[in-house]
C-alpha cells in the first residue's frame, strides 16, 4: 500500500483480539515449564546482613533457587545501570546488598508449579540492619539525610537548570505577580494484564523471553548486560500486550526470566521458565508516574503581557534513576506552557527516596509541567481580570517566537488559532 491517508487500515491483531483468540504473555504456556516466584525483601531501606536459602532449595518440587551471586553481571538500568537485579551478599555489582525500597527482588524460587514455588519462599529465612527511611523529597533534601547513593554525598541525582533574559529585573516590572505552589501525585498504570512472560532457551541457544513491552531492542540490552552476553545470544518477543499506557518502557519481569532459564541452563537444566506477577506485585514492584512539587513565579503587564516565570521543578524519582532524567527534561520544558515569555529562569531537581521508582507514563513528564504552567495562567487572568482564553492568545508561541530554551518555533504553528477555535467550539 503506497498510500493510506484517508483510508481505514485493519489493525493486524484486531480480529485475533475481537474473538478473543490473541494470546497475551500470561497465555503462553511450553511443555515442561517450571514456574518462578519473586523472594521481596519487604522493608524500604536496609542493609541485607544474611541470607539463608538452603531450606526452599531442599523443598519438594524446588527446581532451584537463584540469588545476587548467580548473576553473571548484577546490574540494569535504561540510562544508568544502577539497579541490581536481584539485591543481596556475594554480587558482581557493588553495595547489592543494600535495600532501597520495600519490593526489592532479593531472590527467585523456580519450582514444578506456582504453589510450590510460593510455599519454599516462606521458608527463606532473611536478617537485616534497617536504615533511616527516606520517604519524602523534604526528608531527602536535609543536609543530614541518609544518602541512599552510597556513592553520592547528595540525595539529588539530575539537575536541569534554563536562564533567558533576566526574570530579577522583569519581575520589577510587572504589574501583577503571582505565585503558588502545585503538586502532581503518584499514579499507577493499573493495565489489564500483570507483568508476566515466559523464558527459554531457543534451538540457536538463544536466551529467548516472551513478554509484553514497548521496546523490544532495549529490553533486550538490558537482558543481554545483566546476563554478559552479547546481544545476538538474546531474543525478545512480545506477543499482544495487555495494555500499557507507558508502563511497559520500563523492563519488569523480562529481566529476571532471562535471568532464570539462564541459570538453569547452566546447570543442565532445560526447562522453560514462567512468571505471572500478582495485581499487588505489580503495584508494590513497578514504576509509577514521577510525582513532582513545583513552586511558581509568574509576572505580566497591566495588558496581560507575561515577561517573566520563574519556577523550581522537584521530583521523586525514587530509589533508583530509571527513566527520571528524560522525563524532568520534558516537565522542564512544559512548565512555561506554550508561552513565550522573555525571561525565564527554572531549575529542576531528580531526587532519590526510599519510594518505588518511578518511571514512564502518557506525556512522559508534560503534563506535570503543563499542570503548573495553566494553573498559572488562570491566576494571571484572575488578577488582571481578563478572560482566560484573551490572556493565553496573546501569549501563545507563533512562527519564530522562541522557547525557553532559545529555539526557535518552525513556520506552520497556529497554536492562537486553534486556542480561539477550541473556546469558540467549547461555548
Amino acid at each position: 500500500m503506497t498510500n493510506i491517508v484517508g483510508k481505514s487500515v485493519t489493525r493486524i491483531d484486531a480480529e485475533d483480539k475481537v474473538k478473543g483468540e490473541a494470546l497475551y504473555p500470561g497465555d503462553v504456556n511450553m511443555e515442561n515449564q517450571a514456574y518462578m516466584k519473586v523472594f521481596y525483601s519487604g522493608r524500604p531501606h536496609a542493609l541485607m546482613k544474611k541470607l539463608n536459602v538452603e531450606k526452599a532449595e531442599k523443598y519438594p518440587g524446588v527446581v532451584a533457587v537463584l540469588t545476587a551471586k548467580d548473576v553473571p553481571v548484577n546490574e540494569y538500568g535504561l540510562i544508568v545501570k544502577d539497579q541490581p537485579v536481584l539485591c543481596g551478599l556475594g554480587s558482581a555489582k557493588p553495595h547489592a546488598e543494600h535495600i532501597r525500597y520495600a519490593a526489592e527482588q532479593l531472590a527467585l524460587v523456580i519450582a514444578d508449579t506456582e504453589k510450590i514455588a510460593e510455599e519454599a519462599i516462606k521458608l527463606i529465612e532473611v536478617e537485616f540492619e534497617d536504615l533511616p527511611i527516606i520517604g519524602t523529597i523534604e526528608e531527602a533534601l536535609k543536609t543530614d539525610s541518609y544518602k541512599i547513593n552510597p556513592d553520592s554525598d547528595t540525595n539529588i541525582f539530575h539537575h536541569i537548570q534554563i536562564r533567558k533574559g533576566d526574570v530579577d529585573s522583569a519581575f520589577k516590572k510587572a504589574d501583577v505577580i503571582v505565585e503558588a505552589d502545585y503538586q502532581t501525585p503518584v499514579q499507577e498504570h493499573i493495565f489489564l494484564q500483570p507483568e508476566s512472560g515466559i523464558a527459554y532457551i531457543d534451538e540457536e541457544g538463544r536466551v529467548t523471553v516472551v513478554s509484553a513491552g514497548q521496546s523490544a531492542h532495549e529490553d533486550l540490552e538490558q537482558v543481554a548486560h545483566a546476563l554478559g552476553l552479547p546481544e545476538e545470544r538474546v531474543r525478545i518477543i512480545y506477543p499482544a500486550i495487555g495494555g500499557a499506557f507507558g508502563g511497559r518502557e520500563d523492563i519488569s519481569v523480562q529481566i529476571i526470566l532471562g535471568v532464570g532459564v539462564y541459570c538453569l541452563e547452566k546447570r543442565g537444566i532445560h526447562r522453560p521458565v514462567k512468571i505471572i506477577w500478582s495485581r499487588e506485585e505489580s503495584i508494590v514492584g513497578h514504576y509509577k508516574r514521577h510525582p513532582y512539587f513545583m513552586h511558581a513565579k509568574w509576572g505580566a503587564t497591566k495588558d496581560g503581557k507575561v515577561i517573566a516565570a520563574e519556577v523550581v521543578l522537584n521530583t521523586d524519582g525514587g530509589a533508583y534513576i530509571g527513566k527520571s532524567s528524560k522525563v524532568m527534561g520534558n516537565a522542564t520544558l512544559m512548565c512555561t506552557g506554550p508561552y513565550e515569555i522573555p525571561n525565564v529562569k527554572v531549575d529542576s531537581n531528580a531526587i532519590l527516596t526510599n519510594n518505588v521508582p518511578n518511571g514512564a507514563f502518557r506525556g512522559f513528564g508534560g503534563p506535570q509541567g503543563a499542570y503548573e504552567a495553566e494553573c498559572q495562567m488562570n491566576k494571571l487572568a484572575d488578577a488582571l481580570g481578563m478572560d482566560p482564553v484573551e490572556i493565553r492568545v496573546k501569549n501563545v508561541l507563533r512562527e519564530g517566537s522562541l522557547l525557553s530554551v532559545d529555539t526557535p518555533i518552525n513556520p506552520g504553528v497556529s497554536i492562537d488559532k486553534v486556542v480561539e477555535k477550541t473556546a469558540l467550539a467549547a461555548g
